[in-house]
């Protein structure tokens, strides 16, 4: 045998050693990707049934959903035609306010005018009352100072 042949043989050993050394952890590597497998695979078992309820579950809630907009819809109609009402029953009320000044003012003038009649009536006999008294009194000085004149001379 010649050197060549013997390094031959030498390496051959040396990548012999090389792969009886690398074996060990490859088998090793094979159980734990076989293990990772399983496991991935159970998981696929398990999520695929809890996948479709949260499909389900979507489902109805998107229907709650639907049936919550459809009541506010509702909601919303009932408190546009309220809205309306509301503005009605202010006219109402505002031609009220105004119907009842109206009437206040019609009524309030003509009372208004016989009050200050009456108390110019009641003025004019209190003054002429006041004024007859003042002629009464000033006949009656007249006569006593005639009086006092006449049985003076």
């Amino acid at each position: 045998m010649s050197g060549g042949e013997i390094a031959w043989l030498i390496l051959a050993g040396a990548f012999l050693m090389l792969v009886l050394v690398l074996a060990v952890p490859i088998l090793r590597l094979r159980h734990t990707v076989d293990a990772t497998t399983r496991m991935i695979n159970d998981l696929n078992d398990r999520t695929t049934p809890l996948l479709t309820d949260v499909n389900a579950t979507v489902k109805n809630v998107n229907t709650a959903l639907e049936q919550v907009q459809t009541s506010l819809d509702g909601v919303n109609l009932q408190l546009a035609k309220v809205d309306t009402m509301t503005n009605h029953a202010q006219n109402v009320t505002a031609n009220v306010a105004n119907l009842a000044a109206v009437v206040s003012a019609a009524a309030a003038n003509p009372l208004v005018k016989v009050a200050a009649f009456g108390y110019g009536v009641r003025r004019a006999a209190a003054a002429r009352r006041h004024a007859e008294e003042e002629r009464e009194a000033h006949d009656i000085i007249k006569q006593r100072r005639r009086a006092e004149k006449r049985a003076n001379r």
